[in-house]
């Protein structure tokens, strides 16, 4: 033992450390893998990270039999937590983007490997943690002996401090992995070392668990309660149906149905689980709206500023706001909220507390519903089908008049000056007309292979030159970067670099390819002439935005540059979000941790695992109903899947509070000393008639 605990404990923590850092850190840039690296759209990385979650919730069943049935929990430990490592290889396996680069541009030449590769790693991952879950806490648990309870409390506040500190540090960590650039033949997101490193934890975890097992303190399998409970309402059902006549009498409740094969004790125990179990029906709504942390609310943060100043803050980063939070509120609310509350004489039973707690998890999704609004103010419209755009750049000196044709429609654009965006029916915008005074160009439109365009106008000393691009992009930039491009608007062919990138040779007017790069910071731009290098170092640009950068003279000691701005950056900050992961965290806390507390509170000893066991149910329903509710309601605007998500919860929570006005409280201690005394007197009675029965027999001798 160390400091009166048994020394095994200490390397289940740090097994746990390491495990609870693999899953949430591997969980964190699961959704931004599924939209960037498989190119999947929102709807479906949300769909399949939910149907992920949902799964790691179900196998704790699994697990949980295995290890009270089988192997008892320490080979089931050992054996599901292999099976978790060899998934988190896989999926670090997955991501590497070399694999099928055969050309090496980039892309993945057939996605179908990764995919597979992905959606394999994923569903070994769910077995092992899913399985591993029920175990490894219930194992620590066994380490002591009957008279170490204090040590036994202590060591699971040890056992919850790992696993928040494990989720913090690996939401942090992982997303600056994923940010980085890595590969053999391009560099991309570097979500091989993303998921790389979850998997070396995993595999650190299993390492030092075995480290222990020595030291160990393995109790045999002694079989399942909840195989036994589910018998047990099995056979009640059925022996209901088998007299259904009305020639047999009705019992008090349906499970006294069950008496002639179990015990009165079991019975009963089982009335008071599935008490518990049918208010459990309204929670999964609850798990729908918090889970969606690291999906939708993730989703909405990469169209986010996220510049905090000395620090630029990952979309996927922004869930550590929860555990922090956390962290901060449970002391709070249970030193200073709960007494206060008492204070008032109001009675804020458990089942009050969760009310509350659904609430403000619905309130926090209307709060995520204002900002995206605000967001959705901020985002361009792109044409749709059967739409075109044009923009128009005078890189002259005088106003130049163009016409829109066949629409007619008129602009006049200042020297040095340009248009924006104008939307147009693709059958009204064929040509442009461009009048300098008495000089006058014109531009043919093609909007077959593209429906944005770009059009720079001079009136040089030659004549009206123009040029025409397709800009070619349907959204705006991903992953916070930019979108950059050049255009000469000197009076000979330059070559421009900016940072790493090489531009090539432009002409008089002409507009280069846009060219990603990364957002928040400044590039060098050189631009070479004939005779002439001429460098300048690039606008801080910010984040999500697309720009072209006009290349107005170019000498030995001036560059002149003039930014137009195609794409607005991202101008709502990620700061924006912490409001709504403030109020869900509170919703949390007055609802996870006083729903277990209850649960545990309504259950007899033995039956708390069945109840545990129903708990991580309701989370894996929870993201069930994500899948159908995103599925079928079909609604075109975020926001008002939102509004969706908040108006369910709403409804449930008023019928929860129902059934919790309706619901008694019962101590199970008391019905188990009723049980105990009843079995008692049963047993003085058996004993005092086979006494009698003795005596009689006794006496005929």
């Amino acid at each position: 033992s160390c400091f009166g605990y048994p020394l095994s404990i200490f390397f289940i923590v740090i097994n746990e450390f390491c495990e609870r850092f693999s899953y949430y850190g591997m969980r964190a840039v699961l959704v931004l893998y599924f939209k960037y690296f498989l190119r999947w759209d929102d709807n479906f990385s949300t769909a399949i990270y939910h149907t992920f979650v949902a799964l790691c919730y179900l196998t704790p069943i699994l697990g949980a039999l295995i290890a009270d049935s089988w192997l008892g929990k320490f080979k089931t430990i050992v054996s599901l937590s292999i099976v978790y490592t060899i998934g988190q290889a896989v999926m670090a396996v997955s991501s590497i983007n070399d694999m099928t680069d055969q050309n090496r541009d980039g892309n993945p030449d057939n996605i179908a490997v990764h995919v597979g590769l992905s959606m394999t790693g994923l569903i070994l991952i769910a077995i092992g943690t899913g399985g591993i879950k029920p175990c490894v806490s219930a194992f620590g648990g066994d380490q002591f002996e009957d008279h170490q309870e204090k040590q036994r409390r202590r060591f699971f506040s040890f056992f919850y401090l790992a696993i928040n500190a494990g989720s913090l540090i690996s939401t942090v960590i992982t997303p600056i992995l994923r940010a980085q650039e890595c590969g053999i033949h391009s560099k991309q997101q570097c979500y091989p070392l993303a998921f790389g490193v979850p998997a070396a934890l995993m595999a650190v975890s299993l390492i030092v668990f075995l480290a222990g097992s020595g030291m160990y303190k393995k109790v045999q399998p002694q079989g399942n309660i909840m195989v036994q409970v589910c018998k047990c309402i099995g056979f009640a059902i059925k022996n209901r149906f088998r007299h259904r006549s009305r020639e047999y009498p009705k019992r008090e409740h349906w499970l006294d149905w069950a008496s002639e094969k179990y015990d009165k004790r079991l019975i009963a125990q089982t009335k008071m689980v599935l008490k518990v179990l049918f208010l459990y029906i309204p929670l999964p709504m609850f798990w729908a709206l918090f889970d969606q942390q690291g999906s939708r609310w993730t989703l909405q943060a990469t169209t986010m500023d996220g510049n905090f100043g000395a620090l630029q803050i990952q979309p996927d980063q922004m869930q550590t706001v929860n555990p922090i939070l956390i962290v901060i509120m449970v002391p709070v609310v249970d030193a200073v909220i709960y007494p206060l509350i008492q204070k008032c004489k109001i009675n804020f039973t458990p089942l009050r507390k969760m009310t509350v707690g659904m609430f403000l998890a619905g309130l926090a999704f209307v709060a995520a519903a204002l900002l995206q609004v605000q967001i959705d103010k901020t985002l361009p419209v792109f044409p749709a089908a059967g739409q075109s755009q044009i923009k128009i750049i005078n890189l002259g000196n005088n106003n130049a008049d163009v016409t829109f044709l066949p629409d007619l429609q008129n602009v006049t654009v200042p020297p040095m000056g340009s248009t924006g965006y104008r939307m147009f029916e693709t059958s009204q915008l064929k040509s442009v007309i461009i009048n300098f005074g008495s000089e006058n160009g014109s531009e043919i439109i093609d909007s077959t292979s593209s429906n944005t365009h770009t059009v720079t106008i001079k009136n040089a000393a030659t004549g009206i030159v123009s040029s025409l691009r397709s800009d070619n992009f349907t959204s705006k930039p991903e992953e916070g970067k930019n979108l950059v491009r050049f255009v000469n608007n000197l009076p000979e062919t330059i070559n421009v670099t900016m940072g790493d990138t090489n531009f090539g040779m432009l002409e008089e007017t002409s507009i280069s390819n846009y060219s990603p790069f990364s957002g928040g910071r400044t590039d060098d731009i050189v631009v070479t002439t004939g005779s002439t290098n001429c460098k300048a170092t690039s606008e801080v640009l910010g984040y999500g935005g697309a720009f072209t950068i006009v290349i107005n003279q170019c000498s030995d000691t001036v560059t002149q540059l003039r930014y137009i701005e195609d794409i607005q950056p991202n101008t709502v900050h990620m700061a924006w979000q912490i409001p709504q992961y403030f109020i869900l965290t509170c919703g949390e806390v007055v609802f996870s941790v006083t729903g277990l507390e209850f649960s545990y509170s309504q259950a007899p000893s033995n039956m708390k695992s069945v109840l545990q066991a129903g708990w991580l149910l309701t989370v894996a329903v929870g993201n069930i109903i994500v899948l159908i509710v995103a599925g079928a309601s079909k609604l075109s605007e975020q926001w008002a899947e939102y509004v969706l998500f908040a108006g369910l919860l709403f409804a449930v929570c008023i019928i929860f509070s129902v059934m919790a006005y309706f619901y008694t409280y019962v101590d199970p201690n008391e019905v188990e000393a009723q049980l105990d005394e009843e079995e008692k007197k049963k047993q003085i009675k058996e004993d005092l008639n086979s006494y009698e029965k003795e005596s009689e027999a006794v006496s005929r001798m």
